[in-house]
């Protein structure tokens, strides 16, 4: 795969207020560690929509990998000015992000319309992408349950993804790190 698109739960869905929240650290690990091994795979392009929580998290991980990795991103939201709601640090964050990205651009001009420019975006991510990585518990799905729902519907489209176990996982892992860890 040479394109996904990544996506996930929003920040309030995780009952993540504030981006001081320690389970961010281990939710984008679990981003960063599917992604280097999707990069070593040959992974050109990630797409996100730049939705608060996973997908703005996965644009910071991308940041960071870029590093060390010849790795694109691109923020495609529904509509302009889809972050007019946010908290005005959010507001900020997201100004950054948009700037940092290899490639910008709103699926619709303009403002929030009517719910079809949200399934007209995702359908877009689909058309352009080879998969999708998503974070989600298949058992709550959330809002994630539209995207999803549209992934399954497409022809020879690879679903991937990270789930409440693998971030349990990274949790272990990164504990482990810890010499105190192994203190009895």
């Amino acid at each position: 795969m040479k394109i996904i698109t990544v996506t996930g739960y929003r920040s309030m869905e995780l009952g993540i207020f504030k981006e001081s929240d320690e389970r961010i650290k281990y939710i984008k690990k679990s981003i960063e560690n599917r992604l280097i091994a999707l990069i070593e795979e040959g992974l050109e392009w990630v797409l996100t929509s730049g939705q608060m929580g996973v997908e703005l998290w996965t644009a910071e991980v991308l940041i960071e990998l870029r590093k060390t990795y010849d790795i694109k991103f691109a923020i495609i939201p529904a509509f302009e000015n889809h972050h007019s709601r946010w908290p005005d640090e959010m507001k900020i964050k997201y100004a950054e992000l948009i700037q940092a990205a290899d490639f910008y651009d709103a699926i619709y001009q303009g403002d929030y319309k009517a719910p079809y420019q949200f399934k007209e975006r995702d359908l877009w991510m689909i058309n352009k992408s080879d998969g999708c990585l998503i974070l989600m518990d298949p058992e709550y799905p959330e809002s994630t349950r539209y995207f999803h729902n549209l992934a399954t519907q497409a022809d020879n489209y690879p679903i991937m993804y990270i789930t409440p176990a693998d971030i349990e996982d990274v949790v272990e892992e990164m504990a482990m790190l810890d010499p105190d860890y192994w203190i009895q």
